[in-house]
C-alpha cells in the first residue's frame, strides 16, 4: 500500500505496472453532485425518498427480467428434441412475455417520474455549484500555510447546518431560496474559516473567496486576472516611455500591457 498527499503524483512505468493506482481526491463535479443530493434531501425529503424508492424498484425489476432470461436460456439448453413439443418451455416463454411487458411498462412509468424528480432537483444546482467552488477555495489555503487544512466531513456538517438554520418559508420560490442558502452558507463558511486564520491572511482569504465566486459566475476576465497576479509576460512596448521622472520603465511596461487587453 502506498499513499501520498501530493495532489497529482507521477509514478514511473515500472511502479505503475506493479500496483493499482486509486485516486481518492474528490473532483468539483463529484462534490457538486454530492452536495446536490444533500440539499435535495434536506429541502425536499419527499423527492429524495421517492428517488430512493424508484432506484430500489428499478433494480428489482431489472433483476426479475434477468432471472426470466436466465430461466429461458436454461430450459433451451436442457431441452431435447423438438422445442415446440416442450410444454414447460412453451409455457415459460408465454409467462415471460407477459412478465416482460409488465416490467417494461413499469420501467417506462418510473422513467417519467424520475425525469420529473430530476427536473425539480436541478433547481437546486446553483447551491451545489457555489458550495463546490467554496470547498476548493478553502482547500487551496493549504498553499498559504500547511496548517490551513479543512476536512470534507467538517465542510459537509457546516453545509447541512446552513440549510437547517437559514431563513425558510413554504411560500418561497426555489430560486429565492437558493439565493438565501448561498448567501447564508458563504458567510457562515467565511466566519468559521476566519477563526482559524492569522490576521494577515484574512484579507487574502476574502479576496480569494470573492474571485472564486466571480469566476464561477463567469464575471472574471482570465487575461486580466493573470496580468494582475503575475504582471506582464513581455518587456516590449509599442510606444516609447514618456519622459516623466515618476514613471519607471517597469510601470510603463505594465501599463502598455494593460492597454493591449480588450
Amino acid at each position: 500500500y502506498m499513499t501520498t498527499k501530493l495532489p497529482n503524483p507521477h509514478y514511473p512505468p515500472e511502479v505503475a505496472v506493479k500496483v493499482s493506482l486509486l485516486n481518492f481526491m474528490i473532483t468539483p463535479e463529484g462534490l457538486e453532485e454530492q452536495l446536490l443530493n444533500v440539499v435535495v434531501e434536506k429541502e425536499r425529503p419527499d423527492l429524495a425518498s421517492k428517488k430512493n424508492e424508484l432506484i430500489t424498484e428499478n433494480a428489482e425489476l431489472k433483476k426479475k427480467g434477468k432471472e426470466l432470461e436466465d430461466e429461458i436460456l436454461r430450459l433451451l439448453a436442457e431441452s431435447k428434441g423438438d422445442i415446440l413439443d416442450d410444454e414447460v418451455l412453451i409455457n415459460t416463454l408465454a409467462e415471460s412475455k407477459v412478465a416482460s411487458e409488465e416490467i417494461n411498462a413499469k420501467l417506462a412509468e418510473s422513467a417519467i417520474v424520475e425525469e420529473s424528480i430530476e427536473k425539480t432537483s436541478a433547481l437546486y444546482i446553483p447551491v451545489a455549484y457555489r458550495s463546490s467552488i467554496l470547498f476548493f477555495c478553502i482547500a487551496d489555503l493549504a498553499n498559504v500555510d500547511p496548517m490551513y487544512q479543512y476536512s470534507l466531513g467538517w465542510f459537509n456538517t457546516l453545509f447541512r447546518n446552513a440549510i437547517d438554520n437559514s431563513e425558510k418559508n413554504d411560500d418561497m420560490e426555489v430560486a429565492d431560496r437558493c439565493i438565501i442558502l448561498n448567501d447564508f452558507f458563504t458567510y457562515s463558511l467565511y466566519s468559521n474559516v476566519c477563526r482559524s486564520l492569522f490576521e494577515k491572511h484574512k484579507t487574502l482569504f476574502s479576496l480569494l473567496l470573492c474571485i472564486r465566486i466571480l469566476q464561477g459566475d463567469n464575471q472574471i476576465d482570465n487575461l486580466q486576472w493573470r496580468l494582475l497576479l503575475s504582471g506582464a509576460a513581455t518587456t516590449e512596448t509599442q510606444m516609447p516611455k514618456p519622459n516623466l521622472s515618476w514613471l519607471t520603465e517597469q510601470s510603463w511596461v505594465e501599463i502598455s500591457n494593460v492597454a493591449q487587453l480588450p
